[in-house]
C-alpha cells in the first residue's frame, strides 16, 4: 500500500477512518457534546482569522523547529493525550507513539490508555503523561510516579472534565461504558468487519479485551466491564489547593490542560506551573465555551513570556499551527489529526498525519515570508 494511502490532506484520513471504525466508535472519536457548538466555535474562530504575508523574503530555507522545556523539536507540535486509541486500532497507543518517535515530537500518554506505562516507553518517543485523578488519588499518584520514572519529563493535569460530559450519542448508538453487544450496536461492528478482525480479533488472540492499563492489576477490569470502587475517574473536588500540593510533589515539568482564562493563567504562573494547554477540550466537555484560539491571545500576553504556552483543539491544517503560534502558542497539540491517521492506517496513519501537517506548516511558513518560527508573529496575521 502507498504511503500516502491516497490521502494528501487530514480530511481524507478523516474519511478513511470513518469508513473502517464501528459508527459508535467513529462517534466517540468525532463528535463533542449536547449540540457541538464548542466544536463548531473552534473551526469557525480558525477560519475567521486571515493572513496578511510578506514577499521577497528569500524563503529557498524554512526551518519550522522550535524549544519545548529547554529541548529542541523539529515542528512546534505534540501529540495530545487520547484515552480511546486502543480501540481504533491493535495497541494503538504505542503506534501513536512510535510515530511521534520517527518524527521526534512529543507523545502523551493518557491515564485512560489501554497499554502500560513500560510498554509504550519501548517506543523511543519523548514521553509526557496526562493526568486524571481517580477516586483513590493515592492510585493516581502511584502512576505519577511511575512514569517519572519511566522518562516521562512532563505532567499534563486535565482540568476542564471536572464531572462526567453529557455525550448524549453514546447513549443512542449503544457503545458506552463498559462496552457490551446489543441490539444497538451489533449491526453496526458486523458492517466492520476489518476492525473486528483487526482490533478485536487481534486483541482475542493475544491475552484478551483491553482494559485500562494503568490502573494496579488487581482493580483493572476489561472495557466490557465496568470499574470497580477507586478506580473510577474523579476530579469534582479538586482544586488549587491540590494542583499546589502535586507542584510539591512532580519533579518535572507541571503543565495545566484546559485553560481558558488569563486569570487561570497567572493563578498557574504563582504556583510555579511550568506551562498551560489553552483548550476547550476539543469542544468535548463544556458546550459552548469559548473557542481555544479566541481565548489565546489574553492568555499569551498575560503569561507568555514567563511560561510555555500550548494551544489545543481544532487544528486541521499546518495553517492552523501558524496562526496558534503568531497568536502565541509555542506549539499546538494534536489529538483527532493523528487519531485520524491511525483509524485509517494504524503507525503508517498516524506519520502521514503528522508528515501533512509538517508539510503545510512549511509551505504556509514560505507563503507568508516567515523563514523560521521567530518570524511567525502578530504581524503575518490581517
Amino acid at each position: 500500500m502507498a504511503g500516502d494511502f491516497g490521502c494528501y490532506n487530514l480530511a481524507d484520513l478523516r474519511e478513511r477512518a470513518r469508513r473502517r471504525l464501528p459508527h459508535g466508535i467513529w462517534e466517540y472519536l468525532e463528535r463533542g457534546v449536547e449540540d457541538e457548538r464548542g466544536m463548531a466555535a473552534n473551526r469557525a474562530a480558525f477560519d475567521h482569522i486571515r493572513f496578511r504575508p510578506r514577499v521577497l523574503r528569500g524563503v529557498q530555507s524554512i526551518d519550522p523547529g522550535t524549544s519545548l522545556f529547554g529541548r529542541q523539536t523539529p515542528l512546534p507540535l505534540a501529540i495530545a493525550p487520547t484515552g480511546a486509541a486502543g480501540l481504533l486500532w491493535y495497541q494503538g497507543d504505542l503506534a501513536l507513539a512510535r510515530a511521534a518517535a520517527k518524527a521526534d515530537v512529543p507523545f502523551t500518554i493518557s491515564s485512560a490508555s489501554t497499554m502500560d506505562l513500560e510498554e509504550i516507553a519501548t517506543s523511543g518517543a519523548r514521553l509526557w503523561f496526562q493526568l486524571y485523578f481517580w477516586e483513590n488519588r493515592a492510585l493516581s499518584m502511584t502512576v505519577v510516579e511511575r512514569a517519572w520514572q519511566l522518562g516521562c519529563e512532563a505532567l499534563l493535569v486535565t482540568l476542564d472534565l471536572p464531572v462526567p460530559p453529557n455525550r448524549e450519542y453514546i447513549q443512542r448508538n449503544g457503545f458506552g461504558t463498559p462496552f457490551k453487544l446489543n441490539r444497538r450496536n451489533t449491526a453496526a461492528v458486523l458492517r466492520r468487519p476489518r476492525w473486528l478482525a483487526g482490533v478485536m480479533g487481534r486483541y482475542a488472540l493475544t491475552g484478551g479485551i483491553p482494559s485500562q492499563a494503568n490502573l494496579p492489576r488487581h482493580l483493572r477490569t476489561k472495557v466490557t466491564k465496568g470499574a470497580p470502587p477507586g478506580a473510577l475517574f474523579k476530579q469534582d473536588d479538586l482544586d488549587w489547593d491540590g494542583v499546589a500540593q502535586l507542584r510539591d510533589s512532580w519533579p518535572g515539568m507541571l503543565v495545566l490542560k484546559g485553560i481558558l482564562r488569563a486569570d487561570d493563567a497567572e493563578r498557574a504562573l504563582a504556583l510555579g506551573i511550568d506551562g498551560v494547554v489553552v483548550s476547550n477540550h476539543g469542544g468535548r466537555a463544556l458546550d459552548g465555551s469559548i473557542a481555544s484560539i479566541e481565548a489565546l491571545p489574553a492568555i499569551s500576553s498575560a503569561v507568555g513570556d514567563r511560561m510555555t504556552v500550548l494551544l489545543d483543539s481544532g487544528i486541521r491544517r499546518g495553517s492552523d499551527i501558524i496562526k496558534a503560534v503568531a497568536l502565541g502558542a509555542d506549539a499546538v497539540l494534536v489529538g483527532r489529526a493523528p487519531l485520524y491517521g491511525l483509524a485509517g492506517g494504524g503507525e503508517a496513519g498516524v506519520s502521514r498525519a503528522i508528515d501533512i501537517l509538517r508539510t503545510e506548516t512549511v509551505r504556509t511558513m514560505a507563503m507568508l515570508g516567515a523563514r523560521n518560527i521567530g518570524e511567525v508573529s502578530p504581524e503575518i496575521l490581517g
